[in-house]
């Protein structure tokens, strides 16, 4: 073999070995979150990724769109619901990890209205919600399949309203779409969570909705079957610490604490 030949394979191997040696890169972690929970996961995950090599990415939508997708193989790490309810499928299919399985957070629903100031209005079965509208439509996220639609829609029917204002409902993907209706005057009221809330400074809280009115809404979050990510349960375990808590409790949300 010439010299030249000789350099050329020594060359080849030493880039070989170089490829061999490289460490791996570290894996994203992808959760999928309802879309309630945006504004507080996003700082969360803002402060695990300045310290951890394994970065979150979030994807947000209604819980019954992101559950939807993991039957049908989205790869997700952690699916975190608004609901048990999806979260209790999921689990019958054996698509998460029931052994990982944690109640993490509370939330509550309101009535918001566009420009409005917040105020404490009684929600009950005399309150003119007709009236209140004068003509627009109630926004709230599909109320047979959203989270906060469902929830909305029991309590609207628990207080004896939901017949009258069926009809002018406008109906959204995600919860945080049916606060985007309110909040650029689309529609001049609108049912969220409390938390949403807080976040959207166009909008206003006119009264909360009787808790009794409503299922217990409860976020459950849990490593999906499919995940071959073995840091994700840090994340989920990150998701109790204190660092999260004080975000989750700053935005509204209701920390459940954690059985070990």
């Amino acid at each position: 073999m010439s010299m030249s030949g000789y350099a050329y394979g020594v060359s080849l191997g030493l880039m070989a070995g170089l490829a061999f040696a490289a460490p791996a890169q570290a894996e994203n972690i992808t959760v999928f979150a309802a879309a309630s929970l945006k504004t507080a996961l996003d700082q969360i995950a803002v402060d695990w990724n300045a310290d951890a090599d394994d970065k979150v990415v979030v994807s947000y939508a209604g819980s019954s769109a992101l559950a939807k997708q993991i039957q049908q193989a989205a790869p997700a790490d952690i699916f975190i619901s608004a609901s048990v309810e999806w979260m209790d499928l999921l689990q019958e299919q054996d698509l998460i990890r029931a052994d990982s399985r944690t109640d993490l957070l509370g939330n509550s629903l309101v009535m918001i209205g566009y420009q409005a100031g917040n105020s404490d209005a009684v929600l009950d079965r005399d309150f003119d919600l007709s009236g209140r509208l004068g003509g627009g439509k109630l926004a709230m996220a599909f109320v047979d399949s959203v989270p906060a639609g469902v929830y909305g829609k029991q309590a609207l029917t628990s207080l004896g309203l939901w017949d009258k204002v069926q009809d002018v409902v406008a109906q959204a993907d995600n919860v945080r779409a049916a606060l985007a209706l309110v909040a650029i005057g689309e529609a001049p009221l609108g049912i969220v969570y409390a938390t949403d809330a807080i976040a959207e400074p166009r909008v206003g809280i006119i009264g909360t909705l009787p808790a009794e009115s409503h299922d217990p809404i409860i976020y459950p979050a849990a490593l999906t079957t499919d995940s071959d990510n073995s840091d994700a349960i840090s994340f989920l375990d990150y998701l109790h610490s204190d660092a999260a808590t004080a975000v989750f409790e700053g935005q509204g949300f209701s920390v459940i604490a954690r059985n070990d």
